[in-house]
């Protein structure tokens, strides 16, 4: 910094992808900070150093930054500063009144703001030609170049080439010749492409730009099996090494280009130099998010696959508690081995979360050998996790009761799960938003003074990334509208700090309910197949709608899953699953 006469950098979570989880090449904001959550940023200057993460790590953050120069910034709580203003009073006596940012790892549209912003605390002048990281971080991780393996037809569902007229014929609506695609869980499902370069994330690090003529991917070579080869050059699509990007993008062929500048970074975006760029969002995410036929019965097969293994370690949990021995890291392995033992499964969907009594209350905690506590039969264990099938891609939240709960854990437990039983009633207009009907699991919650920071519901990949947008049900505006055939979570949950945490989650499918003369309405359907915990209900909180959906709910994972289960398991069940007011 000294060097490059830099007051301060700043160290997103982000990658040239834009990706929520990142490969480890680009983990340098958890290298700098020693903070490893998921989503957050770090900025130093040459005499202090902070942090910015949302309420999800707040507690997470607090822990691992103890002892350090960084100071924590919770993001949405009252009096915590933006970064430009943090920076603004920090470097106010600074001699210099430049900061510096890797321009590959910010969207475009994050860094015009960013710019916007530093301009207006003091004149301050955003730097995006450097990386530090690559000096200073002396073993810093290459880029990954594990194989890339073709989606087979039958779980896709929509060759590529289909996939790319899509594509193109959208851009013409938009009046675009072309677009460059960064996302990757965007190029695997294009292509009809899967990889492994990214921790839970079937994808795999390129760039893919369409023209009108033709689809260029950039990817390092030493990737590519001979039968992908063959494959790519079958679909029309050539093949360019991953670093060309930049050079093609100087010489791309056609009069104009689409860039959606909250996907692509901003030094590719300044690298665009056809005689028009054009503002506008990519249509390959609306597109994705809508599932075929085949990816619907895939993702079917893969969530029985998973209430099955999931069947089998409730089975096992509670008395394995009692003889002792288990922990948050024991739990989440032999649940792991479960999953591995089902057909296509590859990989978990995510890291879970496992989370005893105060852990649960940790919104994204993730146990390690320091952190990891037994669990007793008492109390309540927070289990959110998810898996990889080739078929699908699944994503589950159950709050288990591990013995005797004070009343307050009851009381909690039966307002989340009338939150989630609510909106998995929901009937609604086609093409509502998420943020239309999020309240529907937030109103009972309300009622009692209670209230959750995160969303209630995403979008999740088909055997992709299990974080899917742009749908998204969330107290804050996202105005994607709602269609049939999109896959969303329902996963309100309720959190007190130092006590415990509760949540249930199912993944839902959005499917037609009814026509009307006012339209077409639509209602949601569980894909997830596990039961839920009745122990800790309060049954005289449950409405009569309520109990009724939760024991039909019952009925249909008893029937679709006792087939595959050993006697015993298979009378666990039929007693997790009976109706609760017999």
């Amino acid at each position: 910094m000294q060097r490059e006469h830099l007051a301060a950098f700043i160290f997103p979570s982000t990658d040239p992808h834009n990706g929520e989880y990142v490969p480890d090449r680009w983990k340098g904001r958890e290298w700098i900070s020693g903070f490893n959550g998921s989503a957050g940023t770090a900025v130093v200057t040459m005499t202090s150093a902070a942090l910015w993460t949302d309420s999800r790590y707040f507690i997470a953050a607090e822990e691992q930054l103890a002892g350090t120069e960084f100071q924590l910034m919770k993001l949405k709580m009252e009096g915590t500063p933006t970064i430009p203003q943090w920076l603004g009073k920090e470097l106010a006596d600074s001699r210099s009144k430049e900061v510096g940012l890797d321009g590959m790892t910010n969207a475009c549209s994050e860094v015009e703001a960013l710019i916007a912003d530093l301009r207006a605390e003091g004149g301050l002048t955003l730097r995006t030609n450097l990386d530090p990281l690559n000096e200073i971080w002396k073993d810093r991780p290459t880029v990954p170049l594990n194989k890339v393996e073709i989606h087979p037809l039958e779980y896709a569902g929509e060759p590529a080439q289909e996939k790319l007229q899509r594509i193109r014929k959208a851009l013409r609506g938009q009046h675009a010749d072309g677009m460059l695609i960064a996302a990757l869980d965007d190029i695997a499902w294009t292509l009809n492409l899967r990889g492994s370069d990214v921790h839970c994330n079937p994808v795999f690090v390129s760039y893919l730009l369409i023209s009108t003529a033709k689809a260029t991917l950039f990817v390092d070579s030493r990737k590519l099996t001979a039968e992908v080869e063959v494959y790519l050059h079958g679909i029309g699509v050539d093949v360019r090494e991953y670093g060309e990007v930049v050079s093609a993008l100087a010489h791309y062929p056609d009069y104009n280009i689409l860039l959606d500048a909250d996907e692509i970074n901003y030094t590719l975006a300044k690298a665009m130099k056809c005689p028009q760029v054009l503002r506008g969002k990519s249509p390959v995410p609306v597109m994705k998010s809508v599932k075929n036929e085949a990816e619907i019965r895939g993702f079917r097969q893969a969530m029985l696959k998973d209430g099955v293994a999931m069947v089998k370690f409730l089975h096992w949990l509670v008395p394995a508690v009692r003889k002792g021995g288990e922990t948050e890291i024991s739990v989440d392995r032999k649940l792991t081995s479960l999953r591995a033992e089902q057909p296509l499964f590859r990989d978990i969907s995510f890291d879970t979360i496992a989370g005893y009594q105060e852990h649960g209350a940790i919104v994204h905690y993730e146990a390690t050998p320091e952190t990891d506590v037994e669990l007793k039969p008492e109390g309540l264990l927070l289990l959110d996790s998810g898996a990889q099938y080739v078929d699908g891609t699944t994503d589950i939240t159950r709050t288990i009761a591990l013995g005797p709960l004070t009343e307050e854990q009851k009381r909690v437990y039966t307002l989340v799960l009338k939150g989630h039983i609510k909106l998995e009633l929901a009937k609604f207009p086609d093409g509502a938003a998420g943020t239309q009907i999020d309240a529907l699991a937030r109103e009972c919650l309300w009622r009692e003074g209670l209230n959750y920071l995160h969303g209630t519901g995403h979008g999740v990949g088909s055997y992709l990334n299990v974080h899917e947008g742009p749908h998204q049900i969330r107290m804050e505006w996202k105005p994607t509208p709602l269609r049939a055939g999109m896959t969303v979570t329902d996963e309100p949950g309720i959190y007190l700090e130092g006590r415990f945490g509760v949540r249930i989650e199912n993944t839902l499918l959005i499917k037609n309910y009814m026509e009307s003369e006012f339209g077409r309405f639509l209602q949601m359907e569980p894909l997830t197949l596990c039961p839920i915990d009745t122990t800790p209900i309060l049954r005289h909180l449950l409405s009569d709608e309520e109990q009724i959906w939760l024991d039909r709910y019952h009925e249909i994972v008893y029937e679709k899953i006792s087939p595959f289960l050993a006697q015993e398991e298979k009378e666990w069940l039929r007693e997790a699953t009976k109706p609760i007011f017999e």
